[in-house]
Formats: structure tokens, C-alpha cells, sequence
């Protein structure tokens, strides 16, 4: 049984850190940093040091600070925040703090206009209100309050006392990561999580047979695309029940007509390669159908004579007991790795703060360590329900309607819920409900969901939406499958980026404010930091009629940046830029520098085994460093819950851009034997130019341009992954070597060539790029004056300005046609020497 009334904590502040009046004073204040304050008021006097959904931790290393305590005021000042206090109970004009220029006057509310998250995006068809984060622009503050929060004592739920006022003002002033990292540390930090919960998920709702799952299964491994996780939707248990139970959606026996022998099927997608969860709607209880029904009223001695249901109880310690260790236990011993808790009865429940939400969270996770031979590290799959259920991951964003306008929030959805710590959603890729089919929208949600937490593919039931690969036009399913397969190659770096998380308060999705203090970085919400060096800007509206392009507004912090996927093009940064791509691709720009290992293993397969064969994805034209790292080999470690960071596998990749010398390891915590070998490559991403040189330079190493002519491939081959006296593998491909120049006639030729435009507005649109002796400023100022059509303008502007190294380049003279229409208009127009006559 696994001790779920035991968890890390440590509540208490530090008595050096308190600030408060005599005995039976009403007021609290507890200098956590200089830079977080907690304040409480008691009307009994008696304060809080009970763990709260929020609070874990709140013993911190005393700050340094200073207080002025006069008879009817108190002054708390640090570096960073001045208080002022009336000794009252809290009121606007008696609770002060200064910071910065901005006061903070009490008012007992949250406030981060920033945002957070929130509890769902059940029916949500486009944008909604997110409750507040612990990040600010506007002030030089946020406040969390805490007040009505669940507590825990001992383990077990408790309440809070009556006339307690209690939160925690940030003091941060714009420094947005420390914010969020100091909340970790009240809070705690995101959970390590299993290798396989980065692989992709397939769940629909659907009445599948075992036969039927198992074939799908099957299918795509015969499209060479790997799954690693199955979850199987509410039918798994008996739905069709009597009338005098209620209705079907809560259930704890399997359906025998569609799965006639659940420990043989779940035996079967072990085998090949999958961990399984099933659904679970809670509300309803344990009713007299269900096969477990006598042995959970047995174990709480609950009268059957009659029929009558074991009611569901969150706040029953009793009642969950058997819960998890009668009922769920049963099925777990079947096979179910986990559960995807699809709680939807709202928070209230018979003891007042106490949400059932937060009880299943808290207690399935803390459960699920009992299966850690199987799951390798505790995890759970539910909605998220306040500040702290960042401790539970994957979080279950609801069921979305399927459309641009949910596409189109949840790239800024997922991205903003780290200013509250909650890293790992999981959104319905592709979308839940309602609708239209339409390619584009899937290829497009695809590709975010690869760039996404979590890679969930999902869908309602409905016989017209589904969201296999292959049930798609062509072109789709390429699409498809290419990110699917994609997502798997990446969980080398995704696995690195999610230690980085839990130890080091990295969330793998970051605002683009996190890192840059420039105004422009809040006008991009759909914008993101995928790990530190790659940003991603998904496309959320549909392809241009006119280009056949999708295109997204995107902001460049200064550098330069090569598209990971779409080579050709590099750009200069320290500017807005339009972005296009056709449906294939997904804007993902990797700054100089940037190194990126992905798994290119030949053959994938299910279950994300570690790779055999690594490819180094380089943008050349700045030093770079990455960090690989993977499970602990020793066995002990890791069957941790948190293993000590010192002993994960770790291999350092260091690339040396003056000198042209790329550094692969030694392996730290590795095996030193004969057999430790792992195949190598690079690709030197956007970087041609001396690929001959490389060649005749490093010798046995099979050299290739790839991604048709824009990227250089060094096959490395076997490299010791240990090396003698811990010596590094290190290869040297040339001085100071630059990402090659954008060629703009070639790319322009490709715009105009697929567009679908008039033919004579190509031909002068060329002439005036390519050929025109104006000079640039005026020639861009002329493309806008014929009235082309908008988004070919931008189109045609991204590439003329892109490289400020380029021939001909239009680089500090671009406009954007920042009005693009939802469907373009295009207008008829007809040569006449060098100019354009609309008619």
C-alpha cells in the first residue's frame, strides 16, 4: 500500500523571519525573501503553519530586512519592499507596501495581470479569463492570495479557521523568473517525470472492442509511428446500467461484451510497448452493479441488505482507502498504469474549502507510487485545480470545440500558466467537439502539439471525427505522421528540459517576457521559448487562398535565428516579423549557438527506450553547450521518487565556434565497459557553404547535404560513451563557421511561383525585387502602392528583409501589411511597363 498521508513539507516559518506583536496580537508578517512577504490576520490570534494547497515549504534562510514597531504602526522594510501597517485588521488604507513606484493596498483579492491558468477549457471556443499568476507588468507586484485554500495536517484534509486573512505579495518588479522560482520554492517544484509521458498519447472517446484497440495499435506501427501511452475513454466500464442506478458515466467494471478479457489485453499493449490509463468519473460512487461493490462495503462495513450505493466521500479518509486500496487496486493489479481523473461536479463538497478536485489530485499522485516498478515515477492525468497543482502532473486542459479560435488560445494558454508554475498540460490535440473537419485546422494543431507539453491526440464520439493519421487527405496524414514521429525523436531533449524543470524551476514552455525585458516581448502571447534556444510561434489561422501559405506575427530578440525546419531562411533579429510556411511546417527558430539532441534511431518503437543513435542538430555562429540528460543507471536511484540531481547520466555537447570544434562528452555516471557505445551525428542546420571542406577535413566521417541543400550532415558514427580516463569524443569542421546567406531570388521564386495570383503580377512583382535599380526603400514602398494582395506582401517582405547579409536585401526598410484579412480579396491587375494598373 502505498503511504499517501506522507508527502515532503516543511510549513513552518522560520522564527527569525516573523514579524508580529505581542502575545495574542491579530496580525502576522513573515519575511519569506526580500523579495516575498506573507501577511496574515487572525481574529482568534492563532496563526497558520499547517501545509496549504499552496504553501508547502515556507521555511526560508532569513532575509535581510528592517522594522520599525510603534505603538499604532509598523514599518517592514528590505531592498526590494516597504510595508506599512496600521495594526488593524486589514484594510486598503491601513496595509500598505511600496514597491518600486507602485503601493499594493490590501484588498484581499489576487492580483497578476500577467494571468495564470485556469480550471478548464471545457466548451471554451476561444479566449477566456485566466486567474492570476505571480507575475505582473503593470505594477511591480502580484499578490496570491491564500486564505480560502485547503489545508493538510498530518496528511489528511483540514480546514481553516474561521476570520483568517492570509497571502503572499511578490515583490519582483519585472524579474519574472526569479518570481516564479521563489514560488517553487514555497509551493514545491514540478514532479520528475517518466521518460514515456513525453511519447505520444492516442485517446478518443469511442466504444472500442480489445480487438479493435489492439489493431490500432498495430496500425501505427505499421506507419512507423510510435505510441507510448493509450487511454481508453469512459466505455472501458459498463455504461448501458438500469435506470434505478442513475446514469452510466461513473464505473468500475469492464465492459465484457467489448473486452471480454481485460488482463489479456492489457498484457497485450504492454507487450507492445504502451502504459495504459483509463477514465474515471468519480461522482457517482460504488453502486451495487460493480463487481468490487461488496468488497469496498465490506471494508466500510456499509449496509448492502437494501442495494444502496457507497456514496463517493473525498472527505472520508475511510471512504478513499478503499477507493484506492479495494476498488482501484483490483483493476491495477489487471494492468491499468494510471488514471485520467475526469472530475466535472464543481468544488464544493461537505467540509467547507475543501475541493474534491484538490483530493483527487493530491491523493491519486501520492498513490500511484505504489506502481513505480511499472510507471518508474508517480503520475496522474486531471484538470487543474488552483495554485500548487503543479505538484500533480499531467494536467487535463477539458474539452475544447474544435476550431481556429481554440487553436488560436491555446499556444498563450499553455504558455502563461507557467507564471503559476503549472508546466505539463495536456491539451485535446486536434480539438474535442463540434466543428468542422478541415485539414488545415489538424495539420495545424499537430504541429503545436508536437511543440506543446504534452502530445495528446483526442476526439469525441462521433463517427465523422477521429483522429488516426491516416483516416486524413494525403497531404494531411504526412503531416501528421511527420510530427508525430517528430515528437518522438525529441524526447532526448524533452527529457533533459523536464529534469531542468523539476530542478532547476525551468518550465519547458516560457513566455516570451521571461526572457527579454524589450516592450515587443508582451506583444506576442502566442509566442514561446520551447527549452532555452528555440522559439516557436505556431500558425493558428487558415492558409492564404492567395499564397497557399499560413502565416503568424512573430518578434525576434536581437541575434540571429535559422528555422530548425525550414533551413533556407535566416533571420536577423531585434524586430517584428510576418512568418509563413505551408502546411508542412511550423515556425521554430533556433537562435546561433542553439544545440538540440534528438533521437534518430532508424527504427522507433513504442515505449521510448533510451536511443541508440543521436543526431546533434547545430546552428553554427556562436559557441554553444548542451547538457544531455538521462535516468540514473543505478537501480536504487532510480526507484526515487526524486533521485539526487548528482546522479542522472549527463553528457556534456560543447560546441567552440572560433575554433570549429564540436565536443561530445565523456558520459558522467556512465558504464565503463567495452560494449557502451552510441552512434553519433550533426547536422549543421541552415550551413552549406563549406560542407567540401568538412568533407576533405574530417576524413572518414561520411559527409552529405540534406534537407534539400540547406543543411550538412556529418555521419560521426560509434562514439564511447565513457572514453578512456574520462576523454571526450571532439571533431574539428573549421573556423568560425556562419550560417550560409539567404538566397532571395531563389526563395522569392518560390512564393511567387506557388501563388496563386495573377501571372502578370508575378512577373512585374519579380522585376521589381530582383532586377529594379530603385533603391530598396522605394521599391518596397511601390509593392505596397500597386495594392498586391496583403498576405503575398508580407510573404514576399519576410524573405527581401529577412538576412541582413543578402544581395539586394530590403533589411531596415520593411513594411508589413499588418491588416490581413480572414479571406484575402484579391484584385485583377494588369502589366503596363514597370507599373500596375488596378482594374
Amino acid at each position: 500500500m502505498a503511504d499517501r498521508y506522507s508527502f515532503p513539507s516543511n510549513p513552518a516559518t522560520n522564527p527569525d523571519s516573523i514579524v508580529t506583536g505581542r502575545k495574542g496580537s491579530h496580525y502576522r508578517f513573515s519575511v519569506l525573501t526580500e523579495r516575498l512577504l506573507r501577511y496574515e490576520w487572525s481574529d482568534e490570534g492563532k496563526f497558520e503553519d499547517r501545509v496549504s494547497t499552496v504553501a508547502v515549504f515556507r521555511w526560508f534562510e532569513k532575509p535581510e530586512y528592517y522594522v520599525r514597531d510603534l505603538k499604532d504602526s509598523l514599518e517592514i522594510k528590505t531592498s526590494h519592499f516597504h510595508l506599512i501597517y496600521d495594526k488593524k485588521p486589514f484594510s486598503p488604507e491601513g496595509l500598505r507596501v511600496k514597491v518600486g513606484k507602485d503601493v499594493w493596498s490590501y484588498d484581499g483579492k489576487s492580483y497578476g495581470d500577467l494571468g495564470g491558468t485556469a480550471r478548464t477549457l471545457d466548451g471554451v471556443n476561444g479566449r477566456i479569463g485566466l486567474a492570476a499568476g505571480v507575475l505582473s507588468r503593470s505594477k511591480a507586484y502580484a499578490v496570491l492570495d491564500d486564505s480560502e485554500s485547503m489545508l493538510f495536517d498530518d496528511g489528511w484534509i483540514a480546514i481553516r479557521r474561521k476570520g483568517h486573512k492570509d497571502g503572499y505579495l511578490f515583490a519582483y518588479h519585472g524579474d519574472h523568473k526569479a518570481a516564479v522560482k521563489d514560488f517553487y520554492r514555497l509551493s514545491g517544484n514540478q514532479p520528475v517525470l517518466p521518460r514515456w509521458v513525453l511519447g505520444n498519447w492516442w485517446s478518443r472517446y469511442h466504444e472500442y472492442t480489445a480487438d479493435e484497440y489492439i489493431e490500432l495499435v498495430d496500425h501505427f506501427k505499421r506507419e512507423d509511428i510510435p505510441l507510448n501511452v493509450g487511454v481508453i475513454d469512459m466505455d472501458w466500464h459498463l455504461v448501458d446500467i438500469p435506470s434505478k442506478y442513475g446514469n452510466g458515466w461513473t464505473g468500475y467494471t469492464w465492459n465484457r461484451d467489448l473486452f471480454p478479457d481485460p488482463e489479456a489485453m492489457l498484457k497485450d499493449l504492454h507487450r507492445r510497448g504502451l502504459k495504459i490509463a483509463l477514465n474515471d468519473h468519480p461522482a457517482d460512487g460504488i453502486r451495487e452493479f460493480e463487481d468490487e461493490y461488496r468488497a469496498v462495503a465490506k471494508y466500510l462495513k456499509h449496509d448492502t441488505s437494501k442495494g444502496a450505493p457507497v456514496r463517493f466521500d473525498c472527505c472520508d479518509k475511510k471512504f478513499l482507502d478503499a477507493y484506492f486500496d479495494v476498488l482501484k487496486v483490483a483493476l491495477e493489479k489487471q494492468g491499468v498504469d494510471f488514471w485520467w481523473i475526469d472530475w466535472q461536479q464543481g468544488t464544493e463538497s461537505k467540509l467547507p474549502g475543501v475541493d474534491p478536485l484538490w483530493v483527487l489530485n493530491h491523493y491519486h499522485y501520492l498513490t500511484s507510487k505504489r506502481g513505480l516498478g511499472n510507471l518508474e515515477k508517480p503520475i496522474t492525468f486531471s484538470r487543474y485545480a488552483g495554485p500548487g497543482s503543479h505538484r500533480y502532473p499531467i494536467g487535463f486542459s477539458g474539452d475544447t470545440v474544435i476550431s481556429w479560435a481554440s487553436l488560436e488560445f491555446q499556444p498563450e494558454f499553455t504558455a502563461t500558466a507557467s507564471n503559476i508554475g503549472y508546466g505539463w498540460w495536456s491539451h485535446d490535440i486536434g480539438g474535442h467537439f463540434s466543428g468542422i473537419r478541415s485539414n488545415d485546422l489538424t495539420a495545424r494543431w499537430v504541429q503545436f502539439g508536437c511543440f506543446s507539453p504534452i502530445m495528446r491526440l483526442h476526439s469525441t464520439k462521433n463517427q465523422w471525427n477521429s483522429k488516426e493519421p491516416w483516416k486524413y487527405e494525403w497531404e494531411t496524414f504526412q503531416v501528421m505522421k511527420k510530427y508525430l514521429i517528430l515528437r518522438h525523436r525529441l524526447i532526448p531533449f524533452l527529457y533533459t528540459m523536464s529534469i531542468r524543470a523539476a530542478y532547476e524551476g525551468e518550465p519547458l514552455i516560457q513566455p516570451m517576457y521571461w526572457n527579454h525585458k524589450d516592450d515587443e516581448a508582451y506583444t506576442v502571447p502566442n509566442q514561446y521559448y520551447f527549452g532555452p534556444d528555440l522559439i516557436v510561434a505556431p500558425i493558428t489561422s487558415p492558409l492564404s487562398t492567395t499564397t497557399l501559405l499560413g502565416g503568424v506575427r512573430a518578434w525576434l530578440p536581437a541575434g540571429r535565428y535559422v528555422d530548425l525546419f525550414h533551413p533556407s531562411l535566416v533571420y536577423r533579429g531585434n524586430r517584428d516579423v510576418y512568418v509563413h510556411r505551408n502546411m508542412s511546417e511550423i515556425p521554430v527558430l533556433a537562435r546561433e549557438g542553439t544545440v538540440i539532441p534528438i533521437d534518430s534511431t532508424p527504427k522507433l518503437a513504442n515505449g521510448s527506450l533510451p536511443p541508440t543513435e543521436i543526431t546533434i542538430l547545430l546552428v553554427v555562429g556562436a559557441d554553444g553547450y548542451f547538457e544531455l540528460v538521462e535516468e540514473p543507471l543505478d537501480e536504487e536511484a532510480s526507484m526515487q521518487v526524486t533521485p539526487a540531481q548528482s546522479s542522472y547520466r549527463r553528457t556534456p555537447i560543447t560546441w567552440k565556434q572560433k575554433e570549429g570544434i564540436i565536443i561530445i562528452g565523456p558520459e558522467w555516471n556512465g558504464v565503463a565497459n567495452d560494449r557502451n557505445w552510441r552512434t553519433w551525428n550533426l547536422k549543421l542546420v541552415g550551413h552549406t557553404s563549406t560542407a567540401a571542406r568538412i568533407d576533405a577535413q574530417v576524413g572518414s566521417h561520411r559527409v552529405t547535404v540534406v534537407d534539400g541543400g540547406k543543411s550538412t550532415l556529418i555521419e560521426l558514427g560509434p562514439v564511447h560513451r565513457f572514453a578512456a580516463k574520462g576523454t571526450a569524443f571532439e571533431i574539428s569542421l573549421g573556423d568560425d563557421l556562419q550560417l550560409d546567406v539567404v538566397d532571395i531570388p531563389a526563395r522569392v521564386h518560390d512564393v511567387l511561383y506557388r501563388a496563386e495570383t495573377y501571372y502578370d503580377t508575378k512577373e512585374a512583382v519579380w522585376r521589381l525585387i530582383t532586377e529594379d535599380g530603385d533603391a530598396v526603400e522605394h521599391r518596397v514602398q511601390r509593392l505596397f502602392d500597386w495594392g498586391v494582395e496583403r498576405t503575398l506582401i508580407n510573404a514576399l517582405v519576410e524573405i527581401w528583409a529577412a538576412d541582413e547579409r543578402a544581395s539586394g536585401t530590403a533589411a531596415g526598410h520593411e513594411l508589413w501589411a499588418t491588416d490581413i484579412p480572414k479571406a484575402a480579396e484579391v484584385e485583377e491587375v494588369e502589366s503596363s511597363g514597370d507599373e500596375f494598373v488596378v482594374v
